[in-house]
């Protein structure tokens, strides 16, 4: 695999730190056939990219790809960690507009959290 994912769960989310510097036309298939196991009906998962240094489209559509999968089961996918060029990026092309993005790992899992907390409240 071009793309190492190492997986770490708490409780009901589901971390995927990938752990190679790009995400690119060479390894986006790598990527979502290493997250495809994780998508599954009201999955949680946050995708820590701190190690990422270059995405490009193929990457970006791997992305896009792994949160409309999730968002159709009633899933939800959070990003954090990323460097300021890679940010730019998502910026640039307006997918900050499209995904979730946290400064740290923290800053997501509290986002599941409250909207744990949302649910619960108009259940009531």
């Amino acid at each position: 695999m071009n793309l190492p994912i190492r997986i770490e769960k708490l409780e009901d989310v589901v971390i995927a730190h990938l752990e190679g510097e790009t995400l690119d036309a060479s390894n986006a298939k790598d990527f979502k056939s290493g997250i495809a196991p994780w998508i599954s009906p009201n999955a949680r998962i946050i995708l820590d990219l701190s190690v990422l240094k270059f995405v490009d489209s193929s990457g970006l559509g791997a992305l896009l790809s792994c949160l409309r999968q999730l968002n159709a089961s009633g899933g939800d996918l959070k990003l954090y960690g990323m460097i300021k060029p890679v940010r730019a990026l998502f910026e640039l092309v307006r997918m900050h507009r499209v995904f979730e993005i946290f400064n740290t790992r923290e800053e997501a899992l509290r986002s599941y959290e409250s909207s744990l907390a949302v649910v619960v409240e108009t259940k009531r």
